[in-house]
């Protein structure tokens, strides 16, 4: 069975109708998701933080996390993600679809390729699936639900937010919107052949771009804005026909 998948971040804990919870033991730990059947087409969810939101972005376990994706035969995933704009384009409560990124975590293993298997390496080309991206877009127009633009992301390590030279650096390495949890997700998801696509929503201004503070009470009210509307559109392409024949998700790894 060929399951799809929705990756919850914060804000996000869950997609409605009736679920089964299930706990997947993988080689990097235990995992518990909910399986949500959806139009005939079984959904996996994902809490990334867990259920309460009880981990931090620098201690998810995102191998575990990913390998037990893997292990319910997942081959498609959607994932949401709390950012900030550091893009005066983008303002709170927008939502962008991710194109690339930039990575500045420091101390989280990111790799399945440990060597163990022969020398591996990972084409990121095009790291959240093109097609995907393309459908989820199509989607959107038929629904009237806008997306603000595509956006480079940079992954910072957290759990503290940046400074405002740091934004300023990615402002000018092309970074549009900042997170500190979808690297190495985007990465683990290419290694084992899934089709991969997140969408960022907009909670804050980063450090620096506006006189305001960031408000944890206004990043709650963008997430309360738009989970429903986006994990509409995520269930409306998963219980779609789907294929990896569109992309190059499924050979994006080489062997040496």
């Amino acid at each position: 069975m060929m399951r799809r998948a929705i990756i919850g971040g914060t804000g996000v804990y869950g997609i409605k109708g009736p679920s089964v919870s299930q706990k997947v033991s993988t080689p990097f730990g235990e995992v518990t998701v909910d399986i949500v059947t959806s139009e005939g087409t079984e959904i996996v969810f994902l809490p990334r933080h867990g259920k309460d939101h009880s981990v931090p972005p620098h201690l998810i376990n995102y191998r575990a996390n990913m390998a037990a994706l893997k292990q319910l035969e997942v081959t498609y995933v959607y994932a949401t993600g709390a950012v900030g704009s550091c893009n005066t384009s983008y303002a709170p409560g927008d939502v962008v679809l991710l194109t690339d990124f930039l990575d500045f975590t420091k101390m989280r293993i990111s790799t399945f390729h440990d060597g163990k298997t022969g020398v591996k390496h990972t084409d990121m080309s095009d790291p959240y699936c093109s097609n995907l991206r393309r459908l989820l877009m199509e989607k959107a127009g038929q629904a009237g639900i806008p997306f603000a633009g595509e956006a480079v992301y940079v992954c910072t390590e957290g759990p503290r937010f940046e400074t405002a030279a740091e934004i300023k650096m990615y402002q000018a390495m092309s970074g549009d919107v900042v997170g500190m949890t979808n690297v190495p997700e985007v990465v683990l998801a290419k290694e084992l052949g899934m089709c991969y696509a997140a969408a960022g929503i907009i909670t804050n201004w980063c450090t620096g771009i506006k006189k305001e503070a960031i408000a944890m009470h206004d990043i709650k009210a963008s997430m309360d804005k738009n989970r429903q509307n986006l994990t509409g559109l995520f269930l409306a392409v998963l219980t779609g026909k789907l294929d990896q024949n569109h992309c190059s998700c499924a050979s994006a790894v080489m062997e040496l």
